[in-house]
């Protein structure tokens, strides 16, 4: 196997794109990553791409490469579609590593593009639905609702509205116009439809009764996770708040993040609820983008005289999840424990990191499972500064999923391109002092007790 680096990793800003293209957005990083690279489309010499919604919400459901890439010059070379719920652009860059450790390309490059915002909302979330097992969707949704909420999580719930009092407020609604109200009855028909012509009108009566629509159906696992934690362990909603807060603020630092303003914990406690116990600030938005990353052998490296750029791979591991007990090792932590060892690294070694975090609780979870605190005390390690900038393993100095954005398909790949920035020192104002090597973690889809894919990745800062 060959050592390999990343001399180039871009990301354009994630946000609201409604006027743009996949093909658009895919230009607007792959361009700048060439550059960067300093070199031309024609060098590229084969490419993996990242994409799950195309399909879902514009029908493109084939040759998504092909056809976002040939407006920028990019054909004739192997192209491989990767689909693989938001651990697609980590697992594209994963194959496009394997590509070059094995000898089979000395020059690959992996892309994620992403349009999940759309005007009807209710398309959006009813999308997210693709990324469980849809075949036995109802009885999914039916453990993971309100619905699973014990007696004590809802007095739990309770007393919260009770002590943070202006959470309970709702805010008067406007009155919607008859064009508004109209655009909603067809929107949500146009779903209604799609899920009954391809699902059956059963599993729609009873999605209909289990599910609010306002919101991703993983929220309501995470939710469920989440209590699930409070219970074992103790750890509570003000530390989730915290790592929410904590987010929000690092994402100020960063102009590539969709949200770019400071929450306090406070301000997190008395947001709305998603589902018990996560609130709105403690959980991804909804929007577009796209990342890019470079990937050489160490021979073209240097041919290119890139080596003061270049970031070495350490570790790339992908897995999928698998049917297990409670009490066994989830895959967060397998896939962690392989990346440490191919690496010859461990938790310590570590001066960053980037998780998944489409929930606050997300974080605490991966920040466990990677070995920065003992089970049980991803809460704890938040609270104390731990995982803030300046703190001993600083998580998330993007803004996370939270601040930053998660548009599915790219999102893996932005975490790269943060962890790439900072091992290279080029941070600017969120840089972490002295970071030399870095971890991401991707997490996709939900099957069973855990996620249905995931991958690792560690690198290393350029030689001096």
């Amino acid at each position: 196997m060959r050592d390999v680096y990343v001399i180039a990793a871009h990301t354009i800003r994630y946000g609201k794109y409604l006027e743009k293209t996949i093909p658009d957005l895919c230009g607007m990083t792959v361009e700048p990553c060439l550059k960067e690279g300093g070199l031309k489309a024609k060098d590229i010499q084969a490419l993996w791409f990242a994409n799950s919604a195309w399909g879902e919400y514009h029908r493109q459901t084939c040759i998504r490469a092909q056809v976002a890439l040939r407006p920028l010059g990019i054909d004739t070379i192997p192209m491989t579609n990767v689909e693989n719920a938001c651990a697609g652009g980590s697992t594209a860059f994963h194959h496009a590593w394997m590509s070059v450790a094995g000898g089979h390309y000395d020059v690959t490059m992996a892309l994620g593009a992403e349009k999940i915002y759309d005007s009807n909302q209710s398309l959006v979330f009813s999308g997210f639905l693709t990324g469980m097992d849809v075949g036995n969707l109802v009885s999914t949704m039916k453990s993971f609702t309100e619905f699973s909420m014990t007696d004590d999580d809802l007095n739990d719930m309770k007393e919260h509205r009770n002590i943070y009092a202006v959470a309970a407020k709702k805010s008067k609604k406007k009155r919607k116009t008859i064009k508004s109200r109209y655009k909603t009855f067809r929107d949500n028909l146009v779903v209604a439809i799609r899920i009954g012509e391809s699902m059956g009108y059963d599993v729609l009566k009873e999605l209909k009764k289990i599910n609010s629509g306002d919101h991703s159906p993983f929220m309501d696992v995470y939710g469920h996770e989440a209590r699930k934690h409070m219970r074992t362990y103790g750890s509570t909603i003000e530390q989730f708040a915290a790592i929410a807060s904590k987010n929000h603020f690092h994402s100020t630092l960063n102009p590539n993040a969709q949200y770019q303003f400071d929450v306090s914990t406070d301000a997190v406690l008395r947001d709305r609820f998603v589902t018990w116990p996560l609130t709105r600030s403690m959980c991804a938005p909804v929007g577009d983008g796209a990342s890019s990353a470079i990937l050489c052998d160490e021979k073209t490296v240097k041919r290119l005289g890139l080596m003061s750029q270049a970031v070495r791979i350490r570790a790339s591991v992908c897995g999928s999840g698998r049917d297990r007990l409670e009490d066994e090792d989830n895959i967060g932590t397998r896939l962690a424990t392989q990346a440490y060892e191919v690496s010859g690294t461990g938790p310590d070694d570590m001066d960053c990191a980037e998780v998944h975090d489409a929930t606050a609780y997300g974080e605490l979870h991966q920040t466990e499972n990677l070995g920065f605190c003992p089970r049980g005390e991803g809460g704890l390690l938040a609270v104390e500064g731990a995982t803030k900038l300046g703190g001993k393993i600083p998580v998330n100095t993007s803004g996370g999923l939270e601040s930053r954005g998660h548009p599915i398909g790219a999102s893996g790949l932005g975490q790269i391109h943060e962890i790439v920035t900072q091992v290279r020192g080029a941070a600017g104002d969120r840089q972490v002092k002295g970071a030399r090597i870095g971890i991401a973690e991707n997490g996709g889809g939900a099957l069973g007790v855990e996620e249905a894919a995931m991958c690792v990745h560690i690198f290393e800062a350029p030689l001096s």
